[in-house]
């Protein structure tokens, strides 16, 4: 793998207020997510949604993370939000996703939840129909929430793995490891969101820049 990744790029997921959301942004974040999902303790409704969504307007790409959505909440996701991308987090599958796309009018990204080799070989099928493909630890047996739990996967399944280009990492991230996880994968592309917090859902300003600025220093 490379030892450097010059064009490392940033997902803030989870975030819920305007103060934390600012802090993204300052910090020089590519994306910031915003999930809706009741489970989730990083739950936004549309309302809040909408103008965490407008103060993020024209600075950075918008995400809604959503989890086996119907077509009436990506309806409602996109009025509301008019998000930039949509992130589908449940166990949607690729027929799902392609139908997804073509209501929402919106690039798409799909997560899928890793732990061992076998799990990769979903990615073709995703990819033929996704924008854009992310890897996470995939949930423990009766966990609440599809992501976001903190956990990472042993990194080296994706050693020999071939992955579509704009392939996302997540999955126990955080300002500490995530330079060993973009030259131990290649990949130029990192989500975080229990990395970056003093608590669940509650984001902590000095833990995203310094996560921001050790993914800048590992592309350097």
């Amino acid at each position: 793998m490379s030892a450097a990744i010059p064009s490392a790029r940033v997902k803030i997921c989870g975030l819920s207020t305007p103060e934390a959301l600012d802090t993204a942004l300052t910090a020089g974040a590519d994306w910031i997510g915003l999930v809706h999902f009741p489970r989730s303790p990083r739950h936004v409704d549309f309302e809040k949604a909408s103008r965490l969504s407008a103060q993020a307007r024209g600075r950075v790409e918008r995400v809604v993370l959503l989890v086996d959505p119907d077509d009436a909440l990506v309806r409602a996701a996109v009025e509301s939000m008019d998000p930039d991308l949509i992130q589908l987090h449940g166990r949607e599958s690729p027929d799902r996703v392609a139908a997804i796309r073509a209501l929402a009018g919106r690039p798409v990204m799909k997560a899928i939840g890793v732990a061992t080799p076998t799990d990769l070989e979903a990615i073709p099928a995703y990819a033929a129909v996704a924008d854009r493909i992310l890897l996470d630890a995939k949930p423990p047996p009766g966990a609440a929430l599809p992501g976001g739990n903190g956990q990472r996967f042993d990194w080296a399944i994706l050693a020999d793995a071939v992955l579509p280009a704009g392939t996302m990492l997540s999955g126990g991230l955080d300002a500490g490891n995530v330079a060993e996880a973009l030259n131990r994968t290649g990949l130029g592309a990192v989500d975080v969101s229990s990395g970056v917090e003093s608590a669940p859902g509650l984001k902590d300003p000095d833990k995203i820049a310094a996560f921001v600025a050790a993914v800048r220093a590992a592309a350097g």
